[in-house]
């Protein structure tokens, strides 16, 4: 019998410095979808808005995207691929590869997503899992890439105006942000969810 497979992923946050990044390894059998998820899981978004990956095959000269149809008619989305009727294995093939990952389409938070290697399942591990990273994920809905910046610059200064505003603000978010560490992040602390299950919530949603 075959060993399973597991695809190595380096996910780099674009336009955001001191880099945030992570390195995920995933099933080979993984969808778009399901990468979408464990993405969202390292990174530390929560899932609120649309995504698209979009990839540049050597011999198009459009790129192909990948995320979640608009059934209404939306022209902006009618070319778009589900995610999850599309493998992996169609467009990650070879160390190298790479595609574009974009979340939020009012923030626009995009991320490089990198196929590092392609290795066998360790005995006895649970995939997906995180092996490594760097810094936090910016807070969810903060504005973008200017929004994050001031976000940081207000949290450096407790004489700000808006400091004690942007206290509460971290505070009351639908997720708990407050005290917000832009330094910190444990791969060991990642917990991944199930993307079946997400799906099928989305879907109900």
């Amino acid at each position: 019998m075959k060993r399973k497979l597991a695809l190595q992923f380096r996910v780099e946050l674009l336009d955001v410095e001191p880099l945030v990044w992570r390195q995920i390894e995933v099933p080979s059998t993984y969808s778009f979808w399901d990468l979408h998820v464990a993405i969202q899981d390292s990174m530390g978004w929560l899932d609120y808005h649309l995504h698209q990956f979009s990839i540049q095959p050597s011999r198009k000269r459009r790129p192909v995207v990948i995320g979640i149809p608009d059934e209404g008619g939306d022209p902006l989305f009618q070319d778009v691929l589900a995610g999850w009727d599309v493998p992996l294995s169609d467009y990650f093939t070879t160390p190298g590869d790479v595609c574009t990952y974009n979340y939020d389409f009012g923030d626009d938070w995009y991320h490089e997503v990198l196929l590092e290697g392609v290795h066998l399942h360790k005995r006895g591990e649970k995939y997906p899992i995180c092996t490594a990273g760097e810094r936090a994920c910016p807070v969810e809905d903060c504005g973008g890439v200017p929004g994050y910046y001031y976000l940081l610059e207000v949290l450096a200064d407790p004489n700000h105006e808006e400091y004690d505003d942007m206290i509460s603000w971290l505070k009351h978010h639908a997720k708990n942000y407050h005290p917000y560490d832009p330094e910190r992040f444990d791969p060991g602390r990642v917990k991944f969810s199930n993307p079946r299950t997400r799906l099928k919530s989305m879907m109900r949603g």
